[in-house]
């Protein structure tokens, strides 16, 4: 009973943050509710058994959107992404599009001829997926994807001139911040 409670609001949570990613105006806002829905649906595949694959999803999506995070705040012209602005373009054309593929997709879910199980699972179904996917190569994917989230960490800091030291000194305890632009936060 509280396996499908969890599963039901898992679910629940996961399409009302999709659907408040599209209803948000701000990008920062709707950052964050894709990375909500994300973090559930990895819920909902650890709910599934596969407990592998979904560590792998929340993994995945966090650094997705923590690099996100950095890019809008490296590159965009309202930096935190808290200004009103639109996110949706051309509704009409997408609605149609999305409308015509779900069809195609139910109808291929409805008519396709699903092949019958024959024996039984395997005892630990997460190990077998995983060697499905990676065979022989796991322990290198996950010294791999530990190197790749350890050189993100390190070019994020590194790329980081200054850090709260230098602006409020060593013991944080500056008046005021020294910002190389005045009207910042620190002002």
């Amino acid at each position: 009973m509280f396996g499908d409670v969890v599963f039901w609001v898992l679910s629940a949570v996961a399409v009302a943050a999709g659907v408040m990613v599209f209803r948000f105006d701000s990008m920062a806002r709707a950052t964050y509710a894709l990375l909500l829905s994300l973090l559930c649906v990895g819920g909902l595949v650890v709910r599934l058994g596969l407990d592998y694959l979904g560590v792998v999803i929340v993994l995945m999506m966090t650094v997705e959107m923590a690099l996100m995070a950095v890019f809008m705040v490296m590159y965009m012209m309202n930096p935190a992404g808290l200004m009103p602005m639109s996110m949706l373009h051309n509704t009409k054309g997408a609605a149609v599009v999305c409308g015509g593929l779900f069809v195609l997709l139910a109808a291929g879910i409805v008519l396709a001829p699903w092949p019958h199980r024959r024996g039984r699972p395997g005892d630990d179904a997460t190990r077998a997926l995983g060697e499905s996917l990676m065979g022989p190569h796991m322990l290198t994917m996950m010294t791999l994807g530990l190197a790749l989230f350890a050189t993100i960490v390190a070019t994020v800091v590194l790329a980081t001139r200054r850090g709260r030291y230098d602006r409020f000194g060593d013991a944080l305890r500056a008046p005021r911040a020294d910002d190389p632009a005045r009207g910042g936060v620190g002002r």
